[in-house]
């Protein structure tokens, strides 16, 4: 089996202004994906307030997101800042595989607040008896075993295949579909699989909240209670489409390579985990009220230390 020592990644911009344009806009959006998904971490874990099941899960949610754009964003400003974007193969083996098992997490737990959003909605008078704290650290556990058993299979998949020039992957960090196709042999078998694997999981993940979420607004009769509940839902509507959308055009398809992939690929690994803390928790009302408490004890401490 012949294993390359590296892989050459594609450049997001061919000139070097527009790549340090790029540079710019990227670190700002990294920046802000640190921020406000550490922010809101610090924020439900501090706040006795938000001790409650759903912000348990969105705390779980932040993590992922801050984990799953640093999978990518620190090697892709360096490589804004570089003529040669190299990348060893094991690092690239690396990246493929927490990216899968960090993005594949992000689905299960998408659905396990699905269903924590079922049952306030539904069962509001049975909700903190069935959504208690071991329950759903259980089911978020769940998540992360889901993610590392789906990983593990697209990576030993992949490291099976015998590699050999080029060496030219089409995109800036390392996936699966441009990958595999630099392997000298038959790739159709494995494709499939993992068409199956990747593109199943992307499709019926997001098959299973639109039902739950549907059967949720079908359920409640009054139209009061109903714009409630679409409030409530709209954002998670939203972040469902902004990340399962781009998973399925690039997993649900068999793996050829079209050259809108890399501003896909952008949406879900960098925009969706910048822009989910300001969809999901940043416009809550008890999330706002939470960080003022927060920054007025921060400032209450400082004010004692100084005295």
């Amino acid at each position: 089996m012949i294993h390359m020592g590296e892989f050459l990644l594609a450049a997001l911009s061919p000139t070097p202004q527009s790549q340090a344009v790029l540079f710019a806009v990227f670190l700002l959006g990294y920046v802000s994906t640190l921020v406000g998904n550490t922010l809101i971490m610090v924020t439900v874990s501090s706040d006795s307030h938000l001790r409650t099941p759903m912000y348990f899960l969105l705390g779980n949610l932040s993590f992922l997101d801050l984990c799953y754009s640093t999978i990518t964003a620190p090697k892709m400003l360096l490589d804004f800042l570089s003529e040669r974007r190299s990348i060893s193969y094991q690092a690239c083996m690396a990246q493929l595989f927490f990216l899968h098992f960090v993005g594949a997490a992000e689905m299960f737990l998408l659905i396990v607040m699905a269903y924590d959003r079922y049952v306030a909605i539904c069962k509001p008078l049975h909700y903190h008896s069935i959504m208690n704290r071991t329950l759903c650290s259980w089911m978020v556990a769940a998540s992360w075993a889901g993610g590392f058993i789906h990983s593990i299979v697209q990576t030993i998949l992949t490291m099976q295949l015998p590699f050999c020039r080029p060496n030219w992957v089409d995109n800036f960090f390392c996936d699966v579909p441009p990958v595999i196709k630099l392997a000298c042999t038959d790739i159709y078998m494995v494709e499939l699989l993992m068409v199956s694997n990747s593109g199943l999981i992307s499709t019926s993940c997001f098959v299973i909240l639109v039902a739950s979420y549907t059967t949720i607004l079908v359920r409640i009769r009054s139209p009061e209670g109903r714009r409630k509940a679409l409030s409530t839902c709209a954002s998670h509507l939203t972040v469902m489409t902004l990340f399962f959308g781009p998973c399925i055009f690039i997993y649900a398809r068999p793996f050829s390579i079209f050259s809108v992939d890399k501003l896909v690929s952008v949406l879900y690994n960098i925009i969706t985990p910048m822009l989910n803390p300001l969809i999901y928790t940043l416009r809550n009302k008890e999330v706002k009220s939470a960080m003022r408490r927060l920054r007025t004890k921060g400032v209450t401490s400082r004010g004692k230390v100084t005295v």
